[in-house]
């Protein structure tokens, strides 16, 4: 295909509405990828529906039984491409200190020679799809845009359910609308009469970014935020760059509306690691008597301060992609519920009724399955039925908790930050911090086992600061003074929102789980939001304000006390080696570090130097 031949193509095909900087992009990368055909998608539900009807038809997708699961289909992936690849992934701005000591680096240069080598020709045989998509509600002052490429329909698809994908999202972007390029490939030409697979990928792979261009390119796989690049890539990692220098948050954080008994309606941000309880806890049914827990998102937050000294935040996202093992009617019911239609399920179990199984669905396993990687699966199956990081795609405006004001172009006030992570020892079932500062020390220094959505060993501790280790599109120690700027800015006008820790993951002696978790979660928000409205006084700890006797009542979530201790046991020799740990973990992030951080951890040293070797921690 000639230059000429690809913009008579596009030009063709682009709509009316489509802004000559967008038409032109297009055109380069078509020129550079050699696509049989250019597409623009609108983000109608005809244009969905065919898009299904042809990856049904190729293979890529198994509808499932339409009376068990209507509008809902399978995907099985490659063996080898089932979660983020974290080595492949590169930050790649023009001096390496901004990318810093958590990102992989490449110059920009010379990346961008080896994504014109990789991508030359890429798309031949194939679609190339141009996908517009906002970040946030449509005409939200919040909202961002964007405009992906890509050859793969599953990735047109997923993103047309995660994002405001479409023709109001292309309408929205002119010549003066700042918008973010992302180009993606499967890496899989076909050559003339060449049957395609059912998952075209390619064992290379690469998912970079340009934060000063504010571009993406990911090529070689096709699963999750790799290559559903509104997710991850757009809002996180490149609107960490882009938020800080404008002036707002780009943050790995569950949004919640929660109306107390007395109809105090708060709205709360948590982060917590991928797979750490993040679903359940946004979409989580109370078992406080008279309290309404309502969902905003799941996943990601972006946070702005307003001219009253506010911090408001919005959901930039359209949609859930939860891990799907381990939810059930017992632990997310509400989940099960929003699946129940109109969901893309990828390495999931088949039954042979034509639905979908995982692990921890039913107490009972089924006689039979086809598992993910489309092999017959019995109980006595070495292997698991469902992949560990298998996943759901389905829309939000499905959820049956799902907040009325969830997309409000003007966002949500955050009246209290929560952070969380998987710790079986040291860390408090939950404290609040002392102020931001000491805040920020404690999202700088999350740490949190590892689990299946991440490359790495399972079960080892890894720090994952804001639950951002993998998204943070800067260097590590700029996020964090970013953190502390947000504060400053807050405080100039109003009372920054206080900021908590939890861990539901904390584990007695036997190594059984102390707290009960999932609805018991709603007790400690309770104490939370009182803590935060400045209704309850609390004990001091080195970690911070803790309930004192009585505030949560345990006996009501099913444990005694003695296990209540055990939440907030001190163990002060464990607590002195840990904070040995964290000091060289905070030196390891370089010489950006904040010096804020370094005042607060010798603070946290100094409370820690008397602690008894073993005491309760409560009163």
């Amino acid at each position: 295909m000639t230059a000429t031949d690809v913009t008579a193509l596009t030009l063709h095909r682009a709509p009316r509405t489509a802004t000559p900087s967008v038409v032109a992009w297009v055109e380069r990368i078509a020129e550079l990828t050699e696509p049989d055909a250019i597409h623009w998608c609108d983000g109608s539900q005809s244009e969905r529906q065919q898009l299904l009807d042809g990856m049904v038809a190729s293979g890529t997708l198994t509808q499932l039984n339409p009376e068990l699961r209507p509008g809902s289909y399978l995907a099985r992936s490659n063996p080898d491409d089932v979660a983020r690849v974290e080595s492949r992934t590169f930050v790649c701005p023009a001096d390496e200190a901004d990318a810093g000591p958590t990102n992989n680096w490449v110059e920009p240069a010379q990346m961008r020679e080896t994504m014109r080598d990789v991508f030359a020709g890429s798309m031949r045989g194939r679609t190339m799809y141009v996908v517009p998509f906002a970040m946030g509600p449509v005409g939200s002052p919040l909202a961002r845009y964007g405009v992906q490429v890509t050859d793969s329909p599953y990735v047109v698809a997923s993103t047309g359910i995660m994002t405001r994908m479409g023709s109001a999202a292309l309408a929205r972007i002119s010549e003066n609308t700042p918008w973010v390029p992302a180009v993606h490939s499967v890496g899989a030409p076909l050559a003339t009469d060449e049957a395609d697979v059912a998952w075209p990928c390619n064992p290379t792979k690469y998912i970079v970014h340009f934060p000063e261009t504010r571009e993406i390119w990911s090529y070689g796989s096709s699963y999750g935020g790799n290559a559903i690049l509104a997710k991850k890539a757009f809002a996180l990692r490149i609107a960490s760059t882009l938020s800080r220098s404008e002036g707002w948050m780009a943050a790995h954080m569950l949004l919640l509306k929660v109306t107390d008994a007395k109809g105090t309606v708060s709205h709360v941000a948590a982060a917590f690691p991928s797979a750490c309880g993040k679903t359940n806890f946004a979409m989580m049914t109370p078992s406080v008597a008279g309290m309404k827990v309502e969902t905003i998102g799941d996943d990601i937050a972006w946070l702005a301060p307003n001219s009253q000294g506010q911090l408001r935040a919005i959901n930039p996202e359209a949609g859930f992609f939860g891990v799907a093992p381990g939810t059930s009617v017992d632990t997310n019911p509400i989940a099960i519920e929003t699946l129940t239609h109109d969901t893309i399920f990828t390495n999931v179990a088949l039954t042979d009724e034509g639905d979908v199984w995982w692990e921890g669905l039913t107490q009972e396993t089924p006689a039979h399955l086809i598992d993910w990687r489309g092999a017959d699966w019995t109980p006595e199956s070495t292997t698991p039925a469902a992949h560990p990081n298998s996943r759901f795609a389905v829309s939000a405006a499905q959820c049956p908790t799902i907040a009325d004001d969830w997309e409000a172009p003007e966002g949500v006030v955050v009246d209290a930050i929560i952070f969380g992570g998987r710790r079986a020892s040291n860390i408090p079932l939950v404290a609040q911090a002392r102020d931001w500062k000491h805040g920020v020390y404690i999202g700088a220094t999350l740490a949190s086992e590892r689990t299946a959505a991440a490359e790495g060993t399972l079960g080892e501790l890894r720090r994952d600061p804001f639950a951002m280790l993998p998204f943070a599109g800067l260097n590590m120690a700029d996020h964090w003074q970013h953190w502390l700027d947000l504060g400053a800015t807050l405080a100039a006008t109003a009372t920054p929102p206080p900021i908590f820790q939890v861990n539901w993951f904390r584990k007695g002696a036997e190594g059984t789980f102390l707290w009960p978790g999932f609805s018991e979660n709603s007790r400690v928000l309770e104490w939370i939001l009182a803590r935060a409205h400045g209704e309850v006084p609390a004990d001091a700890s080195p970690f911070g304000s803790v309930p004192r006797d009585g505030q949560i009542d345990y006996e009501a979530a099913g444990i005694d006390r003695g296990a209540w201790g055990e939440l907030f046991a001190l163990d002060g020799d464990s607590l002195r080696a840990e904070a040995r740990d964290t000091a060289n973990y905070i030196d390891s992030m370089g010489p950006r570090v904040p010096e804020a951080l370094h005042v607060e951890h010798h603070l946290m040293q100094d409370r820690l130097a008397n602690v008894r070797r073993r005491s309760s921690g409560v009163s």
